[in-house]
């Protein structure tokens, strides 16, 4: 929380992995693992913090990540979420078991955090994404902006729209 204006500086991270796992250390499989991306093109949501960024630095070569907006996440969730029993995820199941009014209003509660993603009971906190429609900008083995890895900021919301 921010001392002067009392607001928090906490971000909303959304990581997608790129690369798959042939020839990665173990290491950088079990932060895979603690982050839920077991196979390429999967993605999660994760708060700023110092584990998390840790985490992060640790697997920027093969996955990139950055600030998602409400819309999108919500999105995500309404097109490539599950329950656990692969259900797909309404806007019903959203009131009686999250109590939330609507998948708008979760995305916009994961967004700002008031939610937390892995605390959502039966929610898979897992998105499987499609490779992006129209292919990547650059190459998957160089860091953005000239290659797809690493840190994007808003731009990952150009990305997830290609790979929902």
């Amino acid at each position: 929380m921010d001392g002067v204006t009392g607001m928090t500086t906490e971000k909303c991270f959304v990581i997608i992995r790129l690369r798959g796992s042939v020839g990665i250390s173990r290491e950088l499989e079990r932060a895979f693992a603690l982050m839920h991306l077991t196979r390429k093109f999967s993605s999660t949501l994760m708060k700023e913090s110092s584990s998390n960024n840790g985490m992060i630095r640790k697997v920027k070569d093969y996955a990139t990540w950055g600030e998602a907006s409400p819309k999108i996440i919500s999105q995500l969730i309404k097109q490539r979420g599950y329950l656990t029993g692969n259900k797909r995820i309404t806007d019903e199941m959203v009131k009686e078991r999250f109590g939330h009014e609507s998948i708008t209003h979760l995305g916009t509660a994961l967004h700002e955090l008031k939610e937390n993603l892995w605390r959502l009971p039966d929610l898979k906190p897992v998105f499987r994404l499609h490779p992006p429609k129209g292919g990547f900008h650059g190459s998957i083995k160089k860091p953005y902006p000239k290659g797809e890895l690493g840190y994007r900021g808003e731009k990952i919301n150009d990305l997830l729209a290609k790979m929902i």
